[in-house]
């Protein structure tokens, strides 16, 4: 594995035969999408040649995810050095992620773009304009895969991105706030997606504050709260919520205090083993709860509203971290 020989593994010669490898398959994808459209054009085109072709697409898409995974370890592992080798096939990926193109190629295109956002800034901004509105407008497509994937890559534009990034992560709030207020948000089929949304709000809050009203936005994110479904997204929600607890965040600690659906939130947190021992997350929800608990009268309100569940959840955090 690239990431696991790290930095230095491949010398120009193997990057120069990858990236030939790399071009020759998105190539080739491209093209075998073109003949599909053709052969449903085809007089003896029926039933049985439409699964076949559905079967061929598979088979592409799959091969488009390869593509995706090795792009991601050599990101990961190089970051913005592999920039100038990534820049022949900057073509195909801008091509994946054009409106027309179907939703696996959406998908995929803008999970590369997220992991260039995400390891090669703020480098990655010099490419913002052929990536930006396909993130925004990708916010609304009807498939929750690609939903997920623009939602991810508007939260680490907001944690990686530098402060070129600042207008964009404005312009993705609304947005963003609109697909978690949709009434289908959490069914089954959409829950990953609306939970990366939350996730991403939350990371613009936490890390291009000056972006956003957080004193109008906050009390909504809380709300939200807690993430069943993505337990990294979880985490990293409630790493925020130490960081606002810890800096005695007015909006949490102030008169119309959120104490008590925070406390409910790190109890669901255990409940739903998103917190893990080693993380040392935990380590810090344990110590706010102990916080909290100097206040007798506080955590009294706190409790009152918990189930015996959430009490006993609690109280294995403290006996443990």
């Amino acid at each position: 594995s690239i990431e696991v020989m790290g930095d230095g593994c491949l010398n120009d010669e193997h990057l120069e035969e990858l990236g030939e490898i790399l071009k020759a398959k998105l190539e080739g994808h491209f093209k075998n999408q073109e003949l599909r459209q053709v052969k449903r054009q085809e007089e003896n085109y029926d039933q049985q040649v439409e699964m076949s072709l559905q079967d061929e697409d598979e088979c592409d898409v799959y091969i488009l995810t390869k593509v995706s995974d090795i792009l991601h370890s050599l990101f990961s592992t190089y970051k913005e050095k592999i920039l100038p080798w990534f820049e022949q096939l900057l073509p195909l990926i801008v091509n994946l992620i054009c409106s027309s193109r179907p939703w696996p190629d959406r998908q995929w295109g803008l999970c590369i773009f997220d992991d260039i956002i995400e390891h090669c800034s703020p480098t990655s901004f010099k490419y913002v304009e052929y990536f930006r509105w396909p993130m925004l407008l990708n916010m609304r497509d009807n498939n929750p895969e690609v939903r997920q994937a623009a939602a991810y890559g508007l939260g680490v534009m907001a944690q990686f991105g530098g402060d070129d990034y600042r207008s964009l992560c404005s312009e993705a709030v609304p947005l963003l706030v609109k697909v978690i207020k949709c009434a289908n948000s959490k069914t089954k089929k959409n829950v990953i997606a609306t939970e990366n949304c939350i996730s991403a709000v939350g990371k613009i809050l936490r890390f291009k504050p000056n972006c956003v009203n957080v004193d109008e936005v906050l009390p909504h994110w809380l709300s939200w709260l807690p993430l069943h479904e993505d337990k990294e997204e979880a985490i990293q929600t409630l790493s925020f919520l130490c960081d606002l607890i810890e800096s005695n965040h007015p909006v949490v600690l102030g008169p119309n205090s959120n104490l008590p659906k925070i406390i409910s939130i790190i109890a669901e947190g255990k409940i739903n083993e998103t917190i893990n021992y080693e993380d040392p997350c935990a380590k810090r929800l344990a110590n706010v709860v102990r916080q909290v608990q100097t206040s007798e009268e506080l955590w009294l309100e706190c409790v009152s509203q918990l189930d015996n569940e959430q009490r006993e959840a609690l109280q294995e955090l403290l006996n443990f971290a």
